[in-house]
């Protein structure tokens, strides 16, 4: 019998990011953070912690570009006197090189992972751009490797849009393991454009199973990947169908509903003009919806 959903406890946790993610705590840590910042620093000093800084950013992702972020900051400092406003150009230079950690989290001692990719928008005129002048402009693409269970991240690549996702698996799978902190990846889900036989032999020397849907055509001989052979081999037995049941393949939609949720909270386009601009805005967006699943 499929489990309820608590609605109100639900509806709380949700409301709750929001309170979590701006909140002013900052404040009362400013001198103490900004002293430890600066402790054996060379050259010009931190004028702004980097807790103030995150919360600038979280702004700037979900609703104010940087100008209008810094009036905002003078609005709110005759509030609160203890806030010091910066300035829109001291917020781009510090969002620029902020890093944001992976949340800690609870994880099973075998971890399942679903990787994937999407495209997100340069700008809002990236389609017009491709349409009229038939260039291949206007996306990067976002390579991620999910936590099953938990819906939740546990790698992220950025690449341009020119970027096969069959390269990104060895990547995100060497990210998620560092991110797991020792935890044992158990199993690999993985759409067709990651079926190679590079990938089917860095997965078995990692002790790792791949779950991963093989061409229609593909060889059952080794062929230099005595892995990727068997597991077309036990298909050819079973049929796509009975694979498919047998592995349970829709959980390899945890990445899609991951991606959803990112589009929906944070749409799909970026306000950045340069493309490392463009590569750590799109990198805070699915960072700071990571971080509103842990909340």
């Amino acid at each position: 019998m499929e489990k309820k959903r608590n609605w109100k406890e639900y509806n709380e946790r949700l409301v709750r990011r929001g309170e979590i993610l701006i909140s002013m705590d900052f404040i009362e840590n400013w001198e103490k953070e900004l002293e430890e910042m600066n402790k054996n620093k060379r050259g010009r000093p931190y004028e702004y912690p980097n807790s103030f800084m995150q919360f600038l950013a979280f702004l700037y992702i979900a609703f104010l570009p940087f100008r209008q972020l810094e009036g905002f900051l003078r609005g709110l400092s005759k509030y609160i006197p203890k806030l010091k406003a910066a300035d829109y150009t001291t917020i781009f230079k510090r969002l620029k090189k902020i890093e944001i950690e992976f949340p800690l989290q609870e994880l099973d001692n075998d971890i399942i992972v679903a990787i994937d990719s999407t495209g997100m928008k340069v700008s809002s005129r990236g389609e017009w751009i491709r349409h009229k002048w038939k260039v291949k402009k206007g996306w990067v693409k976002v390579h991620v490797a999910v936590d099953v269970k938990t819906k939740k991240l546990l790698a992220l690549e950025i690449t341009d849009e020119r970027t096969g996702d069959g390269k990104m698996l060895q990547p995100l799978i060497k990210q998620a393991k560092r991110n797991s902190k020792g935890k044992k990846i158990r199993s690999v889900y993985a759409d067709g454009a990651y079926d190679s036989r590079d990938n089917f032999n860095f997965l078995d020397k990692e002790g790792i199973e791949p779950i991963i849907k093989t061409r229609k055509n593909a060889s059952t001989r080794a062929r230099g990947s005595p892995a990727r052979a068997e597991k077309v081999r036990e298909v050819r037995e079973i049929g796509y169908e009975g694979w498919k049941d047998k592995y349970k393949y829709g959980n390899r939609w945890a990445a899609e509903t991951f991606f959803s949720g990112i589009k929906r909270t944070f749409g799909e386009t970026s306000r950045a003009k340069s493309i490392e601009g463009v590569f750590q805005e799109v990198k805070l967006k699915f960072l700071f919806y990571n971080m509103l699943l842990s909340l």
